[in-house]
């Protein structure tokens, strides 16, 4: 009994391990069976945290593998890392003591064949294409001749000489070159880059800012134009405010940048023959431009000097257009001084009738007429009105013996009527004198206004004479003009009117002289 409790615990012999100590043993047997492996799968779960590190999971359809890329690992990979994506990993494998696990620290990650690569990029396009950045509506027209040229390309490799001397052969202009490179991890970062320091230029400024942009770059896999299909890159091109041609590859060669520029080119080359003009061609266009326009500007000159000439012939003769007005003219011209002469006889015969009618003296002795009248008529109104209220008076008291009682109110109107006449003869007699007083009071101011009419006749009929002296056709034939008359005195305003051999009389400004029309 004794004997058996002595006995130890069955494997109690057994070494202990602590935690830690299992951990590392789990970690160097991992690392040292899988120090470098390969492994293809499809990427699950991407966390991409502040610290620049890639954790990832590499699944098939059992199981899933935890992946994670370093910062510096994460800057050089060809491509970056997107969920679906079916890839080739090349690692280690490690353990995670902190959550008693394992992973694969990835050093390298490439698309698992074409196929995987395609249908990524297939992916890629209809998402970007379903924001609108492929619409052609977006598109800006380029510029026909620009004055800067912006090229984002290798600066040592041949697309840069290219472009160069495609533009000196046909136009030159300046260039500015944007470093890059154009495949690589490095790729993508750096053309977008390129295209908005391009876009942040100042128009005019030291540095100025180009007319139009050219992406450019040789041909190659699908590998090597990788980075013209990153996401980045195709939405530095689409937000460029600079119309942008793409010349990623040769011509069967196609990246997600050409679908979001401006234009596209199949080769570095044609992106320059797409950015100028020929300039040997511009001229010769406008050499034959100017001549086209040299040869209408002469056409038109001589079709309107034609159509001049046809409108002149459908004209009458000047001439002829002046024959009647002339000839009225003459006709005016020889009666106006005959009228002016009349007229001024008629105004002159007018102001001496009015000048005898204003004379003082006549003016004196119709005041003293009109006086006179005023005065008789005064006596005789009073001389009526005094026999007038007479025979009413005898009238009334014959009247009012017959009618002692009842007529007393007709007497009284009776008086009363015949008082107003008395009255009414008061009035009267003063407003003939006030009559009178005011013919008195205005007989000293006749003669001053005879004098001032005198003037005002006086010199309208110095203008009036005025007048009749510019048009009298003495003063023209006085400035060596003739007047023409036939044989019965009429005016010859023609020489159609005048027949040959027929006799004249020629009127000059001292005299007449007879004349003879001779032949035509």
């Amino acid at each position: 009994m004794d004997l058996f409790e002595d006995d130890p615990q069955p494997g109690g012999n057994a070494p202990e391990f602590t935690v830690s100590e299992i951990s590392g043993a789990v970690k160097r047997t991992v690392e040292g069976n899988f120090s470098h492996v390969r492994v293809r799968g499809e990427l699950g779960r991407i966390s991409r945290p502040r610290s620049g590190h890639i954790y990832l999971d590499l699944k098939d359809d059992r199981s899933v593998l935890a992946g994670v890329i370093w910062k510096g690992q994460a800057a050089r990979l060809p491509m970056q890392p997107e969920e679906g994506m079916e890839v080739v990993a090349t690692g280690r494998l490690t353990t995670f003591p902190g959550q008693s696990k394992y992973q694969m620290v990835i050093e390298d990650m490439v698309p698992a064949g074409a196929g995987a690569l395609m249908a990524m990029l297939e992916k890629r396009k209809a998402k970007l294409e379903a924001e609108g950045l492929f619409r052609p509506e977006r598109k800006r027209p380029l510029p026909y001749l620009p004055e800067i040229i912006g090229v984002v390309t290798s600066p040592s490799g041949a697309v840069i000489r290219d472009i160069l001397h495609r533009l000196r052969d046909r136009f030159p202009r300046k260039v500015l070159v944007w470093p890059v490179a154009v495949q690589g991890q490095r790729c993508a970062i750096e053309v977008e880059n390129a295209i908005k320091g391009f876009n942040r230029l100042t128009p005019g400024g030291a540095l100025p800012r180009p007319d139009v942009l050219i992406v450019a770059r040789g041909g190659g896999s699908v590998e090597d134009l990788w980075g013209f299909n990153e996401e980045i890159v195709v939405r530095a091109a689409a937000e460029s405010q600079i119309p942008l041609i793409s010349a990623v590859g040769h011509e069967t060669d196609t990246t997600l940048i050409d679908f979001a520029s401006d234009r596209r080119a199949p080769t570095p080359t044609a992106a320059a023959e797409m950015a100028v003009p020929v300039r040997l061609e511009l001229m010769a266009w406008l050499d034959n431009q100017g001549a086209r326009l040299a040869r209408a500007g002469g056409q038109s000159v001589l079709l309107r000097r034609q159509r001049l000439r046809d409108l002149a012939r459908a004209l009458p003769r000047p001439e002829a257009l002046a024959e009647t007005a002339r000839q009225r003219l003459d006709l005016a011209s020889d009666r106006l001084p005959r009228a002016l002469r009349d007229l001024a006889q008629a105004r002159r015969s007018r102001l001496v009738e009015l000048s005898a009618e204003l004379s003082p003296r006549r003016l004196g002795d119709r005041l003293r007429h009109d006086r006179t009248r005023l005065d008789d008529l005064s006596r005789r109104l009073e001389r009526s009105l005094s026999t007038n209220a007479q025979r009413e008076r005898s009238r009334l008291d014959a009247v009012s013996s017959r009618l002692p009682g009842a007529g007393t109110a007709a007497l009284r109107r009776r008086r009363e009527r015949l008082g107003t006449l008395r009255l009414s003869a008061v009035p009267l007699r003063r407003s003939l004198s006030q009559g009178a007083a005011d013919l008195s009071r205005l007989a000293p101011r006749l003669p001053k206004a005879q004098e001032a009419r005198l003037r005002e006749l006086s010199a309208r009929l110095t203008a009036l004479e005025r007048i009749r002296q510019s048009y009298d056709h003495g003063a023209v034939l006085a400035r060596g003009f003739v007047l023409v008359r036939d044989g019965s005195g009429a005016l010859v305003t023609s020489r159609a009117t005048a027949k040959p051999g027929e006799a004249l009389e020629l009127e000059f400004s001292d005299g007449r002289r007879a004349a003879t029309a001779g032949p035509d």
